[in-house]
């Protein structure tokens, strides 16, 4: 089923990606993942990221850049927490992605394009970590997520 979920991941990319660089009419970014909640993860849970990585250095126009923000503390995810499974560390706040995660100096003076899988309103890690970018020095920050929460 990861197979399965992996090769649909790759072909979303492939076909997207291009669509975003055409959009923002720049010649190329730098793409960035928004980093999971904890530190250690096993090889199954980073396939998102592995995947990223593998689309973002064979399409034309992309530079990689997946491993530009590291998380170094735990933090836990708002939406598992209304369930009881949020995790440990702080939930996010503003300022998180700096106080929880270690940016390259190298998104200094880039354009980036940042991309997380799920976006969800009423949660603001994506904007913290845009923010974080942009104040380590990225020229430009465009988001891009997979899938977006969507209420009952």
């Amino acid at each position: 089923m990861l197979d399965d979920t992996v090769q649909q991941l790759r072909g979303i990319l492939k076909k997207d990606l291009p669509e975003v660089l055409q959009f923002t009419k720049l010649k190329s970014l730098t793409v960035c993942v928004v980093p999971r909640a904890k530190v250690n993860y096993n090889q199954n849970q980073l396939l998102f990221k592995s995947t990223v990585h593998t689309v973002a250095s064979q399409l034309f126009g992309f530079n990689d850049g997946t491993d530009f923000i590291i998380r170094h503390t735990d933090t836990r995810t708002t939406h598992r927490d209304r369930a009881g499974y949020g995790g440990n560390g702080d939930l996010p706040y503003r300022g998180i992605t700096k106080n929880t995660c270690t940016i390259s100096n190298y998104v200094k003076g880039k354009n980036i394009l940042l991309i997380d899988d799920l976006y969800s309103k009423s949660i603001n890690i994506d904007e913290d970590a845009i923010q974080a970018l942009i104040e380590k020095g990225a020229n430009r920050v465009f988001f891009y997520a997979i899938g977006r929460t969507v209420r009952k």
